[in-house]
C-alpha cells in the first residue's frame, strides 16, 4: 500500500470517528440535560460527553499512526475535543489534496482552557502571574481565638481558607472567619471562606487500651462497637476496643471484609460480627506499631454502607454555612442525587442558594464511578470544583490504584471544563516537621496540573507557602496540564 493510499484511508477514518463521536456524544447529552440548569454549562457537558465517547476507545494505534505524520497524537484533547478532531480532520484533508476543511480559530480551539480559568477565578479569586495556582489552607482550631494565623494567610496572599465542620462549633467558626475578614481589611487582600460538611465520616470514639500508650501490632485484636459499649461483658474480654461514632454502619460490615484505621495507618479484616459489634485482627501496620485513638478515620472499603449522604449535623450546620461561607464542601459524595439533596437543602435556607461554590469531595469509589453525572448536578446549577481528596480515596480504592485514579480525575475534571483541588497530605512533612521530603516535594511539584492546591494545618504553614510560591511559579513554566511548557533550557 503507497503511503498516500495510507494517508487517505486514515483521513476517512478520522471522518467516521468524528460522525460517530457526534452521535454518541448528543445520546449521552440528551441523557443529562434534565441535571443541567445553566445552560452556559451546556456547551461543557458537551465536551466531557465526547471526551468520554471517545476514551471508550483504545487510540494507541492511531497514536501511533498520528505521531509518525507529525500530527497530534490526541494525547492533550480533553478540554477541547471536537475542536482537536476538527483541526485534525482539517490537516488530513489539506495533506490528502481533499477539498480544504476550516480549521478551528484560535480561540475556539482554546475555550476549554479559557473556561477553566475563568470559573476557577470565580471560585478562588484571582492567583498572582507568579503562582497562577490557588492556594486553599485548612484552619486549625486555634484560628478561633489567635488572629495571627488569619494575619499570616492575608500576609501572604492565599486565595482561600477551609473551616472542616467535623471539628469546632459555630461560635469557633464566627471567630475564625471575624478574624480572617479583618486580616483581609489589614492586608488588602480578599480570602474565600468554604466550609466543608463533615458528612457520614465513620470516626473511632473513646477507645479501650490495656494500658497508657500501649500499641497495636500485626495479629493483634480489637473489638469495634457502637457508643457506650465498651464496658459491657462481651467486650471487655478484648484488651484492645473502640468506639464507632457511626453505629448504623457496623450491621452492615462482614466477616472478611477490610477495616483501615487513621488513614491506612493500621489494616485490619474482620474475624467476626456479633450483636456487639466487630472484632478485627490487625493484617498491616508499621514496626512500631499503631495507637488506638479517639477521633480517627475508621473506613470500610469492601462495605456496601447505606448511609444519607447529609447527617442531622450537616443540617443544622448548613444554616451557618448557607448564611457565611463562599463555598460548601460536599464531603463523600457518592452520586447525583447526593448532591442534588444538598442544593434541595441549600435552596431552603437561602434564595440565591446557586451563587455558592460547590466543592465536590471524591474520596470513595463510589464517588468516582458516577463522577459524570455528580458534575452535571453539580456544575450544571452553580460555580462547582472537584476535589480529589487522596487521603481517604487512597484508603478505600487501595493505595496502588490511588496514582492513577487521581490522574483519570483530573482529565476527567478538565474535559468538564471544571477546577481541581490537589488535596491532602501535600507537602505534609514540611508543615508538620519543618523539613520536606523529596517524594512530596515532586507530588507539590504535580498540584502545578490543578487550579487549586490545599495545605492543611501545622507548625511549619508559613514556610510550606513559601516553598509552593516558587515552585508552583516555576512548575508553570514548564506544564499545563499535561502539555509540556517548551521555555529555553537554561541548565545546560
Amino acid at each position: 500500500m503507497t503511503v498516500q493510499r495510507e494517508l487517505h484511508d486514515l483521513w476517512r477514518y478520522m471522518e467516521d470517528l468524528l460522525v460517530q463521536i457526534q452521535t454518541e456524544s448528543a445520546a449521552t447529552l440528551a441523557e443529562w440535560r434534565p441535571r443541567i440548569a445553566d445552560q452556559g454549562f451546556i456547551g461543557s457537558a458537551s465536551n466531557l460527553a465526547a471526551y468520554l465517547a471517545l476514551r471508550h476507545r483504545d487510540l494507541r494505534p492511531l497514536q501511533r499512526k498520528l505521531m509518525a505524520l507529525g500530527l497530534s497524537s490526541l494525547g492533550r484533547i480533553e478540554s477541547r475535543v471536537f475542536p482537536s478532531l476538527q483541526a485534525l480532520n482539517a490537516s488530513l484533508a489539506a495533506i490528502c489534496g481533499e477539498k480544504s476543511k476550516k480549521w478551528p480559530s484560535q480561540d475556539a480551539f482554546f475555550a476549554g482552557e479559557t473556561l477553566i480559568e475563568q470559573r476557577s477565578a470565580a471560585i478562588f479569586g484571582v492567583c498572582p502571574e507568579e503562582r497562577p495556582v490557588a492556594l486553599l489552607c485548612t484552619c486549625p482550631s486555634e484560628a478561633a481565638s489567635d488572629p495571627a494565623f488569619m494575619r499570616m494567610l492575608a500576609q501572604h496572599r492565599v486565595e482561600a481558607i477551609r473551616i472542616n465542620c467535623a471539628h469546632d462549633d459555630p461560635d469557633a467558626w464566627a471567630r475564625m472567619i471575624g478574624h480572617a475578614r479583618a486580616a483581609e481589611s489589614q492586608a488588602g487582600h480578599r480570602m474565600r471562606i468554604f466550609m466543608d460538611l463533615g458528612g457520614p465520616k465513620i470516626r473511632s470514639g473513646a477507645v479501650r487500651t490495656p494500658g497508657g500508650g500501649q500499641r497495636l501490632y500485626r495479629n493483634d485484636t480489637f473489638a469495634v462497637v457502637p457508643p457506650g459499649m465498651l464496658d459491657q461483658p462481651e467486650v471487655r474480654e478484648f484488651a484492645f476496643a473502640t468506639e464507632c461514632t457511626m453505629s448504623e454502619a457496623l450491621p452492615a460490615v462482614r466477616r472478611g471484609e477490610h477495616l483501615y484505621f487513621d488513614d491506612g495507618k493500621l489494616g485490619a479484616v474482620i474475624e467476626r460480627s456479633e450483636p456487639w459489634g466487630l472484632l478485627a485482627r490487625v493484617t498491616t501496620c508499621t514496626t512500631d506499631g499503631v495507637k488506638l485513638q479517639p477521633e480517627k478515620g475508621l473506613n470500610f472499603p469492601n462495605t456496601e454502607l447505606n448511609i444519607p449522604a447529609l447527617t442531622a449535623q450537616d443540617l443544622k450546620h448548613l444554616d451557618f454555612i448557607s448564611a457565611e461561607a463562599d463555598g460548601v464542601g460536599l464531603s463523600f459524595v457518592q452520586s447525583a442525587d447526593d448532591v442534588a439533596l444538598l442544593q434541595d437543602a441549600l435552596a431552603a435556607r437561602r434564595s440565591d442558594w446557586w451563587r455558592l461554590a460547590l466543592i465536590m469531595k471524591i474520596e470513595t469509589p463510589r464517588g468516582v464511578a458516577p463522577l459524570p453525572d455528580i458534575i452535571m448536578q453539580s456544575a450544571g446549577h452553580q460555580p462547582a470544583a472537584i476535589m480529589i481528596a487522596r487521603g481517604d480515596l487512597a484508603v478505600e480504592i487501595g493505595f496502588t490504584r490511588l496514582a492513577e485514579m487521581q490522574e483519570e480525575i483530573l482529565w476527567l475534571a478538565e474535559a468538564a471544563q471544571v477546577p481541581v483541588i490537589w488535596a491532602t497530605q501535600v507537602l505534609e512533612h514540611l508543615i508538620k516537621k519543618g523539613r520536606p521530603s523529596r517524594g512530596e516535594m515532586t507530588d507539590a511539584a504535580m498540584g502545578a496540573r490543578a487550579e487549586c492546591v490545599m495545605l492543611n494545618k501545622g507548625p511549619y504553614l508559613a514556610e510550606a507557602i513559601d516553598v509552593l510560591d516558587t515552585l508552583l511559579g516555576r512548575m508553570d513554566a514548564h506544564l499545563h496540564k499535561k502539555t509540556p511548557q517548551l521555555r529555553p533550557l537554561k541548565s545546560w
